[in-house]
């Protein structure tokens, strides 16, 4: 699809010739590099709450990005109007922030290699709303069917329609045409007059609403959400100390994201503050440990056909039986650094500069049986699903709450545990790890990232994993 043919050109009049002129006024006042990021937003987003639906918007917002690099400085501006002048504007702005040696505008454009994850012919935003709010009913009447104990139910479905297209006084013009649909469902429940409890489900990615209807329906994330508020009901609290952990698969990624994910990301490292910095090549985590970041798996939240600096998405290897392989690069980072971007560049909207993100993050899976993994502790916590956390990227240190948790006894998964969160050291945790199953999941399509403000799409995945040594935090003794 030639700039002719491009959302952009069709709605807007944007030709090349336009976006020439307005890398050539990006670089008027000196620099190396410059691009400009185009975007048009469309959302809607519907909530359900007592079974009355409470909400229901429509949105759209568009703008464009102009950023120039200039050694480390960059310069950044940006206009929700797309008029001529109002981009010549912001590209004389962020001119005048970075300065430097003068580059000139290579002249023509070659349209970046894309891949093509996610085709649809009709993504779930141009679709008629009442089909969207049933689903949104319909998780609300299963997740109050499935027992009687839940008594508050709430309920979401956001879809998106992202257009972009990214020019680069390199001469690269990349467009892309970005879906999104996420469902999510809250419930609570209550035995007697117990304190309630707390279940979520939720999942989605770059699909159709043929998703929610064929493959993961409504009523499976509502019943999933019944089922973990039920059986925290007979949890019982935490025990503190150290302990063998073993991770559930699937979500319970989302610590391999945290504790070891942003630690990798190259801007930390070309600053020297990660716990990671300057150790490629060196053993980081047990020899049984290969973890991956992979934006171009089909239909996945966290993938792209080219990230947010035009460049295509990649399968990287991080870190590969233990040893510490690279990170992940975006253009500024790799270019500081005489490397090449992995296609990690991401920005949460054009009013956002881009930066090295992750996209679908995973560890490889072993060859134990995840039974046997669970039959070789005596002692120790299965941890099923987490909630939040926070890492401290220069020290490496985590906490995570764990928001369905067993205790493990004599190799059998025993009673349900509440008010557990995992403390540790990212690199360290995975030192530790003793036995990898054969069980690798994908999460179900909910994850978030943020970082310095911005947060961007992702995917987790691991699967069942063995730690010998961690801190549990809790409130029993």
């Amino acid at each position: 699809m030639g700039l002719s043919q491009s959302f952009f050109a069709d709605r807007f009049g944007i030709t090349e010739r336009d976006l020439e002129s307005y890398l050539s006024e990006a670089l008027s006042a000196g620099g190396e590099y410059a691009d400009l990021y185009f975007e048009y937003l469309a959302t809607t987003s519907i909530g359900i709450d007592e079974g009355i639906v409470k909400s229901a918007t429509e949105g759209v917002s568009l703008g464009v990005g102009v950023r120039v690099i200039a050694g480390e400085r960059t310069g950044y501006a940006y206009s929700d109007d797309l008029s001529p002048e109002k981009i010549r504007k912001a590209a004389r702005v962020a001119a005048h922030i970075a300065k430097g040696p003068a580059t000139i505008v290579k002249t023509g454009f070659e349209e970046s290699r894309r891949h093509n994850l996610y085709p649809m012919l009709s993504a779930p935003h141009e679709t008629g709303l009442a089909e969207r709010v049933d689903l949104v009913k319909r998780a609300d009447l299963a997740a109050r069917a499935y027992d009687a104990r839940v008594f508050q139910v709430q309920a979401t479905y956001a879809d998106s329609l992202r257009n972009v297209l990214v020019a680069t006084s390199e001469g690269r013009l990349s467009f892309d045409r970005q879906p999104m649909a996420r469902m999510s469902v809250s419930a609570l429940a209550r035995q007697g007059d117990g304190a309630p409890q707390h279940g979520h489900s939720g999942g989605g990615g770059r699909v159709t609403l043929d998703f929610f209807n064929n493959e993961k329906t409504p009523e499976h994330f509502a019943k999933e959400a019944a089922r973990q508020a039920i059986v925290q009901l007979d949890a019982i609290d935490a025990p503190a100390g150290e302990t063998t952990v073993v991770l559930g698969p699937g979500w319970p990624g989302i610590l391999l994201h945290e504790a070891v994910g942003h630690g990798l990301e190259a801007d930390f490292n070309r600053k020297g503050v990660s716990a990671f910095s300057g150790r490629i090549g060196q053993l980081v985590a047990s020899p049984l440990c290969t973890v991956i970041d992979d934006g171009t798996i089909g239909s996945r939240r966290g993938s792209l056909n080219v990230d947010d600096e035009g460049m295509p998405t990649q399968k990287n290897v991080l870190i590969e039986n233990g040893v510490l392989r690279g990170y992940l690069q975006d253009k500024l980072s790799s270019r500081l650094t005489n490397n090449t971007s992995t296609g990690s560049g991401r920005r949460e909207s054009y009013q956002h500069i881009p930066m090295p993100r992750m996209t679908n993050t995973y560890m490889l899976a072993g060859e134990s049986d995840p039974e046997e993994i669970i039959k070789s502790v005596q002692k120790g916590l299965y941890c099923a699903t987490f909630g939040g956390g926070q890492v401290d990227i220069t020290s490496g240190n985590f906490v995570f709450s764990a928001t369905e948790s067993y205790l493990i006894e004599n190799g059998k998964l025993t009673r349900p545990v509440r008010g557990a969160s995992l403390i540790g050291n990212g690199p360290e945790a995975l030192k530790y790890v003793s036995m990898v199953g054969r069980d690798l999941q994908l999460d179900e399509g909910v994850g978030v990232c943020g970082k310095e403000g911005q947060s961007v799409p992702v995917g987790v995945g691991i699967p069942t994993v063995k730690i010998d040594r961690m801190t549990v935090g809790g409130t029993a003794a």
